[in-house]
């Protein structure tokens, strides 16, 4: 058997260059759809894990019809001893209570659509990544008389500065429209554009007097010391406080939880695509080296050769021409992944459009173990599929005839 191995090495090195390029497009395909897919991976993970550090924290509590109605009486009731029961939670790292409200924000040149969140300054800070998305002045101190937050997009669109005053109307829990003067202490950027066209922050005892004269909260926000524990915290939650509706960050955002949880597909169809594709190659490559050999394999074939051992002889040329290219990219893609994993890839000339669907431009790209045994295993069957007609092909030779080519 080390023979045939010997032997269909070889044979792939009879035409160099023919078979050097087709490595080299092994190596290329194999490198590019590894690299692309890690990337594919990056960008998933890293809006998952913006969306729980700034936007959904891992779980949240609501009034059971809150979400659905988002009405200003709808809020939670018994707050204080949920909190209390949280924060001695030892899964549990931080909470932080919130008061909300749609409303409008007005300047003197124009008005936007809002989402109002009042929030205890240093509970929010040890809960969300907010504070670290500063981009100008000062999280919600006391400098100012009701301070508000406001995201950058926003801050544009309403011309506004630090210490510009903002209008914020809403309704109270009567359901009657009022409004209050608020002044910016902060100005954020996001990973989102339109989440920071959309949302402010303000004091909830700043927001709630305005709405109801009394401190009092529509929302919880938890994170956690491990996003596994997210099923466990919000079971216990629900079951200890039927009064209220609390849910996990992959409920509150269930599309973002499928795209996580199905991440690794991307990584087996685009491999898929190119080994496929790269099959072709192969084929055409042994096709015209049988074609090329027909005199030589029909001397072997006449002088006693087994016809098991020919078809095995050209398997093999398929398998180590592909598998040593495969593997040369791989290689490749692992030392690549390990030198971006650490600095990222850096699109911040696409900021803009990134911007739109809520991306960093900085994204770190990996694959895991499970999808490189994945990848393996496209690399096996592509390599069989192109192998098994040029080996068939070589299986039916007629010596005879094939010794007179």
């Amino acid at each position: 058997m080390s023979i045939l191995f010997q032997i269909s090495w070889r044979n792939i090195w009879r035409h160099p260059a023919r078979s050097g390029i087709l490595m080299g497009a092994i190596i290329v395909g194999t490198w590019g759809g590894i690299l692309v897919a890690g990337w594919g991976n990056g960008l998933i993970e890293q809006r998952v894990d913006y969306l729980i550090s700034t936007e959904l924290s891992h779980g949240q509590v609501h009034h059971p019809e809150y979400r659905a109605e988002r009405e200003p009486w709808m809020t939670i009731p018994d707050a204080e001893s949920i909190l209390a029961y949280l924060e001695g939670d030892e899964r549990v790292q931080s909470v932080s209570p919130r008061t909300l409200s749609e409303g409008m924000a007005r300047s003197p040149v124009t008005t936007s659509g809002v989402r109002i969140h009042g929030v205890h300054p240093e509970k929010e800070r040890a809960t969300t990544a907010l504070y670290d998305r500063l981009e100008k002045g000062d999280w919600l101190g006391d400098e100012f008389r009701n301070p508000v937050l406001i995201g950058g997009q926003l801050a544009d669109k309403l011309r506004l500065e630090i210490g510009n005053r903002l209008v914020l109307q809403f309704q109270d829990i009567d359901n009657e429209i009022t409004a209050g003067a608020f002044h910016i202490s902060g100005i954020f950027r996001s990973a989102s554009s339109d989440y920071d066209e959309r949302n402010v922050f303000v004091k909830s005892d700043d927001l709630s007097a305005l709405i109801a004269g009394e401190t009092f909260y529509h929302e919880i926000a938890m994170s956690l010391t491990s996003s596994d524990q997210a099923d466990g915290v919000i079971a216990d939650v629900n079951e200890r406080f039927p009064d209220v509706h609390a849910q996990t960050w992959h409920e509150l955002s269930p599309e973002i939880r499928y795209i996580a949880a199905y991440s690794g597909t991307l990584t087996y169809f685009l491999m898929a695509i190119i080994m496929m594709a790269l099959a072709f190659g192969i084929l055409n490559t042994m096709l015209m080296a049988i074609f090329e050999r027909m005199r030589e394999l029909g001397m072997l074939l006449s002088i006693g050769m087994n016809r098991i051992r020919v078809f095995a002889m050209i398997m093999l040329e398929s398998l180590m021409l592909t598998f040593s290219g495969a593997l040369a990219g791989i290689l490749l893609s692992v030392l690549t992944l390990w030198y971006l994993g650490d600095r990222g890839i850096d699109m911040g000339m696409f900021a803009d459009g990134l911007a739109e669907f809520g991306f960093d431009t900085i994204t770190y790209p990996f694959v895991t173990a499970g999808e490189f045994f994945g990848i393996v295993i496209i690399v096996i069957f592509a390599a069989l599929i192109a192998a098994v007609y040029p080996a068939i092909k070589a299986f039916r030779l007629n010596p005879v005839e094939a010794s007179k080519e």
